[in-house]
């Protein structure tokens, strides 16, 4: 994707302020690349609506938001409830053909270790469904990992607005000043900016070009990226 090569947080253009007290986690496609297979399942279900999707289409109108207000958006004569339904049984089917089949983003695991080790603070902060937020968690193996969980539909505000993300720093006691962000969608890099949070972009879903644009202040390609632990180390 054209990554810019990463040689220490000095050659970026912000760097967070001090050493960081907290890292917040999206989920779809930070954690875990999920969103081929949200693809694939979305148009099968679309075209029961007459309506054929590609993965542009997708990348602009899907990623990162909720069900809810994609559905209202693109089946405006679907009820809420209808629109609501039809998301959860997508979801459902979702979690039926993950199961057992997602993988951690490359070096994840390595860079939790690290975070641990070092009594950082952490939390997930994600726009999916608590059911698929739980079920990727415990599916990574990584659920005993996060005791922090915040889901966008649960609070009054989704992604891209700020709150989901203000909402884990008041509940983990850290200023924006003192987290990062790691997000992959364009609803999440906005919702982190907007927090104050320094944000790094996750280049799995999305064009390092078009997460820069959007205000992160780094983009990698996934964890092994040598400028994920020359953050955590400034």
């Amino acid at each position: 994707m054209g990554l810019p090569s990463a040689k220490g947080a000095a050659e970026y253009q912000a760097v967070p302020h001090g050493p960081p007290e907290a890292i917040l986690f999206d989920l779809d496609g930070t954690l875990t690349n999920t969103d081929a297979l949200h693809f694939q399942i979305w148009r099968e279900f679309l075209l029961n609506y007459d309506l054929d999707i590609d993965r542009e289409f997708y990348d602009q109108k899907f990623s990162g938001r909720l069900n809810q207000d994609i559905l209202v958006e693109i089946l405006p004569q679907l009820s809420m409830e209808a629109a609501i339904a039809l998301g959860v049984e997508k979801e459902a089917e979702f979690r039926n053909r993950a199961s057992g089949s997602l993988v951690p983003l490359p070096g994840l695991l390595s860079t939790l270790d690290w975070i641990e080790s070092h009594n950082l603070k952490k939390a997930v902060v994600t726009n999916a469904p608590r059911q698929n937020a739980l079920f990727m968690l415990q599916t990574l193996k990584v659920d005993h990992r996060f005791s922090l969980v915040i889901i966008g539909e649960e609070v009054e505000f989704a992604k891209p607005h700020p709150l989901p993300y203000l909402t884990a720093l008041e509940k983990l006691g850290v200023a924006a000043a003192k987290a990062i962000v790691f997000e992959d969608s364009p609803t999440g890099i906005t919702a982190g900016v907007k927090a104050g949070i320094f944000t790094v972009g996750v280049a799995s879903t999305q064009e390092p070009d078009s997460l820069k644009a959007l205000g992160a202040n780094v983009v990698i390609e996934d964890f092994t990226d040598p400028i994920v632990m020359a953050l955590l180390q400034t």
